[in-house]
């Protein structure tokens, strides 16, 4: 599906409305959520990832899906995606060329298999995400072999012809179709388009470049990032089989609820106990906030207590803009006296 439509926007949607939307679809079909859909939870996450950047956002658009890791002639910063879950263009015009032009032995091209991407949820406090900061996470999942260096072979193994190919890289495939009877060449799978094999394989991941270990990875936590925002850590994740690129590491960013401080994007709210006579006097207030400072506010004369009171720019920062804050608003919550003097009740009486 089209990541506009995916997030409910059209193509000429501003970068507040891809936020706005990506926020309430997130909270939609978060996967922690009762009624939650992990499957649409992802698809709207891959496509904000993609819309919220500038770069990444024009390639889309001059390009389509097929740009997803770069757009052909390597634009910006991008690679070509020829994974498991995109059309393999690759395939596409071997099938038709007969394998022209691919690379490889004989004009086969090389594939390797790309590791999974991955998950993990990450939990923090408020302070942390007002701060930003680092982790480091350890996971279960498979990663280089350290003896043959992903290769599955050690450097000094001699290579011999593939005897599935026969050294070609390639093999002849015939597939019955409307137009009668399609020859076709493809990649040969027991050598991956190479047309060699090595005589022999590693003994610790027995040829496959990679084992089952614990990888661990640190990661930066951006300040201000939000909650259920799935942070991208390219090449972090699975590692591929016989060489194959590595799968990315998601880290999936849960806010945990604050004691004092209810957020809202950027801007905090909170409430502050104060009494009759504070209201009446303009009393001064000493506010804590987030990130431990203090600060003094003065309610105004007459203020309405059904309003928020407004400090500009002592919220939480904006993500990629730390330097910008967003504002705190502050509620009033009345407190009032279990027993009122003789003199307190004549000057109130004064006041009607």
């Amino acid at each position: 599906m089209d990541y506009y439509e995916i997030l409910g926007v059209s193509k000429n949607a501003s970068e507040e409305e891809i936020k706005k939307s990506y926020r309430g679809l997130a909270h939609k079909y978060h996967p922690d959520k009762k009624g939650g859909d992990e499957k649409k939870f992802k698809e709207v996450n891959e496509a904000y990832q993609v819309l919220k950047d500038k770069d990444k956002r024009a390639g889309y658009d001059r390009f389509g899906k097929a740009f997803e890791r770069g757009a052909p002639g390597g634009g910006a910063g991008f690679e070509w995606n020829v994974g498991r879950e995109g059309v393999d263009l690759g395939d596409m015009f071997e099938g038709i060329f007969g394998g022209f032009g691919f690379g490889g032995a004989g004009g086969a091209r090389v594939r390797h298999t790309r590791g999974n991407d991955i998950q993990i949820i990450q939990e923090l406090t408020l302070e942390e995400v007002f701060q930003g900061a680092e982790r480091k996470i350890h996971f279960q999942t498979y990663v280089q072999c350290r003896v043959c260096n992903g290769a599955g072979h050690a450097k000094s193994v001699e290579l011999i012809a593939c005897k599935t190919c026969g050294g070609k890289g390639r093999v002849r495939e015939e597939q019955n179709s409307f137009f009668g009877n399609v020859v076709r060449m493809r990649s040969c799978s027991a050598c991956q388009g190479v047309g060699k094999v090595p005589k022999e394989r590693c003994a610790e991941c027995r040829g496959e470049g990679r084992v089952r270990d614990t990888k661990r990875v640190e990661v930066h936590i951006p300040a201000g990032v939000e909650d259920g925002e799935a942070l991208k850590v390219g090449g972090a994740g699975e590692a591929g089989a016989e060489g194959g690129g590595s799968g990315d590491l998601y880290v999936l960013v849960r806010v945990k609820l604050h004691a004092v401080f209810a957020r809202e994007g950027a801007n905090l709210t909170k409430e502050e106990e104060v009494s009759v006579g504070d209201i009446l006097l303009g009393k001064k207030l000493e506010i804590r906030g987030i990130g431990g400072e203090t600060f003094s506010i003065r309610i105004p004369e007459g203020f309405d207590v059904r309003k928020k009171l407004k400090v500009a720019g002592r919220g939480m920062p904006r993500l990629n803009v730390p330097s910008r804050r967003g504002d705190m608003y502050i509620s009033l919550r009345m407190k009032f006296p279990k027993h009122i003097s003789k003199k307190a009740k004549e000057l109130l009486e004064e006041l009607e």
